[in-house]
């Protein structure tokens, strides 16, 4: 692993942290949830499980949803869809960070187990997103939560999906292909190294073979469970699938997208950012020098604390937390 200049702090993590082996996605998994370590409740947040019922032949989706033991009146919310590759992870890897959001915040978080490629490829795990975040406007009141401030939230695959479920809400509103009852539009999305485009043609992707935590193999093999074996780079991947596609990207929610230097999906965050400011959408991208594919929630390195300091920030901002 030569020719990166990594921030000092997060060299020695880029030899212990290599990008997982998709080919053998039980023992990639594994060892994706050994990093889920267990974390200790935290005092000033609750969290509890529900099962949301979709009909009849759907299994039960299970949310996780975080909240200040304190709060309050109506709150904010944020909907985090958490990151894998579309085929990795699950509600328990960000746990840790969900209650510190929640408590920092002052907000309800509402995580999403979605269901996971191969063995449920697109659309299954947007289709998820969708009902929980259908969930979530429904249950806004019993949640106490106001449904003007709803915040999609994401790192990596789940930044993807976040971003893919912003274009499906806007159409949804519009009633274009995807009918379905009125939600609350989103009022912001946050996207961390977002996870946006199957082709994986841009410069960081053809140049990034061998960096930390995800590659150019790693992500040609996710795609390829996401979507089909030989179909990412054909024309017949939907924009919901690969926001990236997407040639209309007016009416979405203003957006922060976070971009790590030497990631070989660098390239496609910043493309998407500048799409969206192309589009009129208000956007926020911040490119942090030194860093790997999501180092800042592996990593406690000072540039890791700043982009996490920074996270917040911007979702305060967002959700108009005073």
């Amino acid at each position: 692993m030569t020719g990166y200049r990594f921030d000092p702090e997060l060299v020695d993590a880029t030899e212990r942290i290599p990008a997982p082996d998709l080919t053998d996605l039980a023992s990639a998994r594994s060892v994706g949830a050994q990093r889920a370590v267990s974390v200790e409740s935290h005092p000033s947040v609750r969290d509890e499980e529900f099962g949301i019922d979709r009909g009849a032949g759907c299994p039960v989706l299970v949310v996780r949803v975080y909240r200040p033991r304190d709060a309050d009146g109506l709150l904010p919310a944020l909907l985090h869809l958490h990151s894998g590759g579309y085929v990795m992870g699950s509600i328990d890897a960000a746990h840790a960070r969900n209650q510190r959001l929640s408590c920092e915040l002052g907000a309800v978080v509402v995580a999403v187990d979605y269901r996971l490629a191969p063995e449920h490829p697109y659309p299954a795990a947007l289709d998820d997103a969708v009902a929980a975040y259908t969930w979530l406007a429904d249950q806004s009141e019993s949640l106490r939560v106001d449904p003007s401030r709803i915040a999609l939230h994401g790192r990596s695959a789940g930044g993807g999906l976040a971003a893919a479920l912003a274009l499906k809400l806007r159409d949804m509103r519009r009633g274009r292909n995807a009918p379905g009852p009125r939600l609350p539009e989103p009022c912001f999305q946050y996207l961390a190294a977002p996870q946006l485009d199957d082709r994986t043609s841009t410069p960081s992707m053809r140049r990034f073979v061998d960096t930390p935590m995800w590659s150019r193999r790693a992500a040609e093999t996710s795609w390829a469970y996401y979507l089909g074996a030989g179909v990412p780079g054909t024309v017949h991947v939907s924009a919901y699938a690969a926001p990236a596609r997407a040639t209309d990207l007016s009416g979405l929610p203003p957006a922060y997208i976070a971009a790590m230097e030497f990631d070989p999906m660098r390239d496609e965050a910043l493309n998407y950012s500048r799409a969206l400011a192309e589009a009129g959408i208000p956007v926020e991208a911040h490119l942090f020098p030194g860093t790997f594919h999501c180092s800042a929630v592996l990593v406690n390195a000072a540039v890791s604390r700043r982009e996490l300091d920074e996270e917040c920030a911007v979702l305060r901002a967002a959700l108009h937390v005073v």
